[in-house]
């Protein structure tokens, strides 16, 4: 079933990039693993406003986990081997594969990502976009 599109009000012209990513966001919100946590930082006059994406990631090594950034999405992916020479009695913490995208506004900033105790966490900065005011000068036909 197709959903009308949300954003096709005369006044709202050449918004079709963000009704693509709506429906990119719709289709990748399914699985509820690993879950996370998305903060505002205390922000200071200098600095922009900040963002704090932490995923629980317990289990993960540094090497098992990749963060990209590719246009404005961002993903976090988890890949486990599977250790054969192992022989569990019980298996409660399954060797899971995961990946998690997150959609980023225009200008957000990936400042870094680090990884304790089990919590991996990924700061994001949105720098106060320049205001621009511009003439349009109006032609004549006569």
């Amino acid at each position: 079933m197709t959903r009308p599109p949300s954003l096709s009000h005369p006044f709202l012209l050449g918004f079709d990039d963000i009704e693509r990513a709506l429906d990119r966001v719709a289709k990748g919100a399914g699985d509820g693993y690993p879950p996370y946590n998305i903060e505002r930082m205390p922000r200071t006059e200098d600095e922009p406003d900040k963002l704090r994406i932490t995923l629980a990631v317990a289990g993960f090594s540094r090497d098992q986990l990749e963060i990209t950034l590719e246009e404005n999405q961002l993903t976090i992916r988890g890949r486990q081997v599977d250790d054969k020479t192992r022989h569990f009695l019980h298996r409660g913490i399954a060797a899971r594969q995961f990946q998690r995208s997150f959609l980023l506004a225009d200008g957000m900033q990936v400042l870094g990502a680090d990884l304790s105790n089990g919590l991996l966490a990924i700061d994001l900065a949105r720098p106060e976009p320049e205001r621009l005011i511009r003439r349009i000068d109006i032609m004549s036909r006569d």
